[in-house]
């Protein structure tokens, strides 16, 4: 568990069940999927169904919570592009609009980061994004995030081209802005 000040991530457990199927899964078009990958489809799932798959959350390491104030308001996670060579990336959902823009994902993923760092041999720590999403954008680069790559025009959405975005930090950029 990461803590600052009234900001927690930490793994998953069964008492979050219910909140995360409310936040993710309750309904067919949620506000936040219109800014995460909303070129992929979303759709509602029963509660019933959702608790059957909680095997697959509790306790994953991959997969943690955002508390606020102790209320779980979001998710923060990691997937491998290719573990091999240690290649990270990382993803983030902040899933009611009216804690968006207050700076909780920036802080939420800065913990992530240093757990990431700390409990990793990883040289590289980074997401994708599409340019539609800029607020996604500006948390990259207040962590101090490059853009490394933009593929122009490949995310389609609402009869308009995005481009999609990666970002990315070294593990010495990391450490020479956090003096860890």
């Amino acid at each position: 568990m990461y803590t600052d000040q009234e900001l927690t991530i930490r793994p998953i457990t069964e008492q979050d069940m219910e909140r995360l199927w409310e936040l993710i899964y309750k309904d067919e078009q949620p506000e936040w999927k219109k800014w995460d990958a909303p070129y992929y489809p979303h759709r509602a799932i029963p509660y019933e169904q959702f608790i059957q798959t909680n095997q697959d959350w509790i306790g994953d390491e991959s997969f943690w919570v955002i508390e606020v104030s102790g209320v779980v308001r979001g998710i923060i996670s990691y997937y491998w592009e290719h573990e091999p060579s240690k290649w990270l990336e990382m993803g983030i959902i902040l899933h009611e609009g009216h804690l968006w823009g207050k700076g909780i994902g920036t802080r939420a993923l800065k913990l992530w980061i240093a757990h990431l760092f700390h409990t990793m041999p990883l040289a590289r720590v980074g997401f994708s994004t599409w340019s539609g999403n800029e607020r996604m954008i500006r948390v990259g680069e207040k962590l101090g995030m490059q853009l490394e790559a933009r593929i122009r025009k490949v995310r389609y959405y609402e009869g308009h081209y995005y481009d999609s975005i990666r970002m990315g930090l070294l593990r010495e950029e990391w450490e020479a802005l956090n003096n860890d």
